[in-house]
């Protein structure tokens, strides 16, 4: 399979402009005569539906939640990023690409990152217009903060609610077009399967959450835009109902999956506190801008954080980067706590904590100032932990977060079939091996308002009017095809709950494929993932029937995705024999512990195809990145 990018020739300043000018249109009379289907309403996937709908498009839009507002878009609390340069340090364009490519580890393609930057200042000025509060410094402008992997403040934020914020301007924008009939929205509802007609992307099958109901939904393209995969490590900070069912399955229609191992272990996360958690809270990486990270210097210090003097606490980060200090990218701060605590610097009842402490912020700026940037974030905190950090350092632990890893996708955000899309962290985006704080926001909100409204005409262009009707042979075969499935799980009556299974797999990836990885550990860890995919269909205990709210079959559905998905990952980590960004092989480091990347062999994006799943292997599919624009270097923040 020849692996075309598409991207267009020309400059890298040029080569977005230049390709809004040469791709085709829809005539504006003749956009009423396509249909577009959008899984997931997101900032990615709100964006793209308002934006197609008000282009005049007919949508239909799903989500499995009972609105688009809850979203996980929300959870996004820090900001987003967008090259202003309101803080007058020198910021422009061309700095946040770089500092994107290199927060990436030179993962990524330098045109879309590129793209990305250019367009993020269009980001502020639409969601300005559509009433988002962004902060405000005295002057009027809006204000911004730092975030980690920068040396200039270009975040702009909402308090610590920025996601929330930006959705709710992407929810009041689709509400606007479902209020005006050009979007019909389907809650509660969740794809089960891509339908593919003469080699192109023509429809979904679809499952109603609450009465069972499976439908067939047709339309001249389809575009997903359903998040990341986070949950395959059971706890993390996505919401419970965050899955990769919907990729996946378009996975196994054929669309390739790329990068899977690349995931973002966020360092500013509450840490485990029992047995029983169903998922874990993130603290916003902007706390890092006035927080300042330490642990005691000595091993084993059971003292309380106030009885420690200030010449026994070790602020390991300011120590070992002295220039980017407590805001270097997220997956040096994320190995860096783990290995402190791993050498027996750990704080709090487990010892797989470490201190964000405030005390100096608060002591500089008042306690104010600190309440007006944070205040939610703090009695979030004080709620979960019953400790207040106004008084006493919160206590933080690196947790799975965000996956760079998603569908392969070209410069138009297609993947390899033919009409279908796959936006926001659905794809495989644009952030290489590691992403940098405030930058998913960015991504998201990029692809939807301004990146596909463009690029899916190039292709409806092309497309005849006729819609595929739902009682054609390909989706007949693939309605049956999904309720046979569906039934075959339910049979099943076995003595390990989907939960169990669920929690023993994100058990095996965050033990081998989390953090730290090794080729050792990979392989024990494909044969133990083996081994759960054997219990999952031998021993599985299910209740209920497919015709009404069956929590349990939701989750058995979505787990069976997210073991195939394991085992990917961790072919995908055994296979890279270097470490970059979020992707760290103990076996490659540099005598001071830092990612050791093999551009040489490495410098590629790994796009895998699907063979059946269940210990058949994949077929690997390179991409190789070439970098005109910026020089490969060992990452260094110090």
């Amino acid at each position: 399979m020849q692996l075309d990018s598409k991207i267009p020739a020309g400059s890298l300043a040029e080569k977005w402009t230049k390709h809004k000018f040469n791709v085709k249109l829809v005539n504006p009379a003749n956009k009423r005569k396509y249909d577009i289907i959008v899984v997931g309403t997101g900032l990615a996937g709100a964006a793209a539906a308002a934006s197609f709908a008000e282009l005049g498009y007919n949508v239909n839009a799903f989500c499995f939640q009972d609105s688009p507002r809850r979203a996980h878009s929300i959870a996004a609390q820090g900001g987003i990023n967008a090259a202003k340069n309101y803080t007058n340090e020198g910021d422009s364009v061309h700095r946040l690409f770089y500092d994107t490519i290199k927060g990436g580890d030179f993962r990524a393609r330098e045109a879309n990152v590129h793209r990305l930057a250019e367009v993020s200042n269009d980001i502020i000025d639409q969601c300005v217009a559509q009433g988002v509060p962004f902060a405000r410094e005295y002057g009027g402008l809006l204000d911004n903060r730092s975030f980690g992997g920068s040396l200039v403040s270009r975040t702009f934020y909402a308090k610590g609610q920025t996601g929330q914020q930006l959705l709710l301007g992407a929810y009041s924008a689709l509400s606007r077009q479902i209020a005006l009939g050009k979007v019909k929205m389907h809650t509660r509802t969740e794809m089960l399967d891509v339908v593919m007609v003469d080699g192109k992307a023509r429809g979904i099958i679809t499952r109603n959450l609450i009465t069972g109901k499976i439908e067939a939904h047709s339309a001249h393209a389809v575009v997903l835009a359903t998040g990341g995969y986070s949950n395959v490590y059971f706890l993390s900070t996505n919401a419970m109902g965050s899955n990769v069912t919907a990729a996946w399955r378009a996975h196994r229609k054929g669309a390739l999956f790329a990068n899977p191992s690349y995931t973002q272990i966020h360092p500013t996360c509450i840490p485990v506190h029992g047995t029983q958690q169903s998922k874990l809270t993130l603290m916003s990486e902007s706390l890092r801008n006035d927080g300042r990270v330490w642990v005691p210097r000595t091993k084993g210090d059971t003292r309380k954080a106030k009885d420690i003097p200030e010449a026994e606490r070790f602020y390991y980060l300011e120590e070992k980067y002295p220039t980017f200090g407590n805001l270097v990218p997220r997956d040096v701060a994320s190995r860096n706590a783990k290995y402190m605590c791993d050498q027996g610097y750990g704080v709090g009842a487990s010892k797989l904590a470490v201190y964000l402490d405030f005390k100096d912020s608060i002591k500089r700026l008042g306690k104010k100032a600190i309440e007006e940037k944070y205040g939610n974030l703090f009695d979030m905190y004080q709620q979960i932990t019953n400790s207040n950090p106004y008084e006493e350092p919160m206590m933080i632990y690196p947790a799975p977060h965000y996956t760079m890893g998603g569908l392969w996708v070209d410069y138009n955000l297609m993947t390899n079939l033919t009409g279908l899309y796959a936006i926001g962290e659905a794809n495989f985006s644009d952030h290489g091996a590691n992403r940098l704080g405030a930058s998913a926001l960015m991504q998201g909100l990029a692809d939807g308002y301004f990146v596909i409204p463009y690029t899916i005409g190039d292709y409806l262009a092309t497309q005849k009017y006729d819609k595929i009707p739902t009682d054609h042979p390909e989706f007949k075969k693939a309605l049956d095809e999904n309720k046979a499935h569906l039934e075959s799980i339910l049979s099943r009556k076995g003595t390990k709950t989907p939960d169990e299974i669920h929690i023993e797999l994100g058990r095996i990836m965050m033990n081998y494929c989390g953090m730290s990885r090794t080729a050792e550990g990979l392989q024990e860890a494909r044969k133990k993932v083996q081994q759960l995919q054997h219990d999952f269909k031998n021993n599985l205990k299910m209740v209920g029937t497919n015709d009404e709210l069956n929590i349990t079959l939701e989750k058995a559905n979505r787990v069976e995705d997210f073991l195939e998905l394991g085992e990917l990952m961790i072919l995908d980590a055994l296979n890279r024999n270097e470490s970059c960004g979020g992707h760290f092989r103990e076996e490659y480091q540099t005598p001071e512990g830092e990612a050791l990347r093999n551009d040489n062999d490495f410098a590629y994006v790994a796009a895998w195809e699907y063979t059946g799943g269940a210990g058949k292997d994949p077929v690997l599919h390179k991409e190789e990145l070439e970098f005109e624009n910026v020089k490969l270097t060992q990452r260094s923040y110090k």
